[in-house]
């Protein structure tokens, strides 16, 4: 009784932890570009929408990691559980957590923000056209994109996530310095957010995506969240979870199955006591035998 009580008391406190990670990545990632869109950019530009979400992201493991390791993202929970890094029967709760949290979040930013919205919109909430605003919150792709090249970004922009959070917690490499980790993993999307956003913002976040998009279609953005540009949402949430997986394989293969594991050596006091006991054993013996041969 005790342990099953212990367990769920261990999955919501993992569950919440999730849940306030991702709540902060979006309210800092999406709170950025809402300032620079509603501004008209004289309070924002591409340069600090990439500094708010790396940001966002690092402080989301800040307040997440020591919990349950600050995930914050479905691709990167199911690279853990290809990994045995995580149990496959929290990967949905995990899973559930995240899409609450940056639901909440989008929800958070739309009514921080929400008189400059009106002003913005004249009170016509729109995903295109001069005024759209739908963007704030999730990713749209630029004319040029194909479905095929769209696809491709996002298994590729987040398998190099994957692969570099991959490379930044394991102990078999150098790794990261002890509580450093999670400043580590915001330039990882500030690395991304410079040299791949240009097709489609880089969303590499099923849940950071979807999440608030099923937000603006409650909201008032209606269905047109889903249809715009041929249906292109199922992208950012398909793709994502392809790349986290080719990482996981890819970063196995290619560096954690070479890692020397050297079996665990005796103490050497442990090995010292070992033959003082046997050289006790030996004495014994002796005198037994002496004691004997006298007799």
């Amino acid at each position: 009784m005790r342990q099953h009580c212990a367990l769920k008391h261990g999955i919501l406190k993992e569950f919440l932890a999730e849940f306030l990670g991702t709540f902060v990545l979006v309210l800092f990632g999406c709170g950025s570009v809402a300032q620079t869109v509603l501004s008209r950019n004289t309070l924002g530009e591409p340069l600090t929408v990439h500094i708010g979400f790396s940001v966002g992201l690092m402080m989301a493991a800040y307040v997440a990691g020591g919990v349950s390791g600050g995930h914050v993202n479905p691709a990167v929970s199911l690279a853990m559980v290809i990994l045995g890094k995580l149990k496959i029967w929290k990967f949905p709760i995990y899973v559930i957590a995240q899409f609450l949290g940056a639901f909440v979040g989008a929800a958070a930013v739309f009514g921080l923000y929400y008189d400059a919205f009106m002003d913005f919109t004249s009170g016509i909430l729109s995903v295109t056209g001069i005024n759209a605003t739908g963007h704030i919150f999730a990713s749209y792709p630029a004319r040029h994109l194909s479905v095929l090249g769209g696809f491709a970004d996002q298994v590729i922009g987040t398998g190099m996530l994957v692969l570099c959070i991959l490379a930044i917690i394991d102990g078999g490499n150098i790794g990261a310095p002890k509580g450093v980790e999670p400043l580590a993993i915001g330039l990882i999307i500030m690395a991304i957010g410079v040299s791949m956003g240009l097709n489609c913002g880089y969303p590499l976040n099923p849940a950071r995506d979807l999440g608030p998009r099923v937000f603006t279609a409650i909201a008032g953005w209606g269905f047109e969240v889903f249809s715009t540009a041929g249906h292109w949402w199922w992208i950012p949430v398909a793709g994502p979870m392809v790349g986290g997986v080719v990482a996981a394989v890819i970063y196995y293969l290619f560096i954690e199955l070479h890692h020397h594991r050297d079996e665990p050596e005796k103490p050497h006091e442990e090995e010292e006591e070992e033959e003082e006991d046997e050289e006790d054993d030996d004495s014994s013996l002796k005198d037994k035998y002496e004691m004997i041969t006298m007799s």
